[in-house]
């Protein structure tokens, strides 16, 4: 198990960098793996996003399919790619706490 530390956060994560325990997730953490992705602040743009991406996989157990994704958040897929430049996925997903998903986003 790999070790990802920024500032005052440590966490668990994969060999690419998802945590390995969904819940030691926070918006510290967020804030923190958000850097790793090429993000340096985490607008409410991107909250509706990661909330949204939280929620689902918290009530279902899987991340949404990319359609879901942009028509629940209203946010177009251009959009999830300003806001996530390495995308849905391997973004999105991995700020909002999620494991790394192996095929919808």
């Amino acid at each position: 198990m790999a070790t990802f530390t920024h500032g005052d956060v440590s966490i668990g994560v994969d060999e690419d960098g998802f945590i390995l325990e969904p819940t030691e997730w926070n918006e510290k953490v967020a804030a923190a793996l958000a850097s790793t992705e090429g993000v340096a602040t985490l607008t409410d743009e991107h909250w509706k996003v990661v909330n949204y991406l939280r929620d689902y996989f918290l009530k279902f157990g899987v991340a949404p399919m990319i359609r879901k994704l942009c028509k629940e958040t209203g946010c177009d897929l251009k959009t999830i790619y300003a806001l996530f430049p390495s995308g849905p996925a391997k973004g999105a997903c991995k700020v909002a706490g999620l494991p790394k998903p192996t095929g919808c986003v």
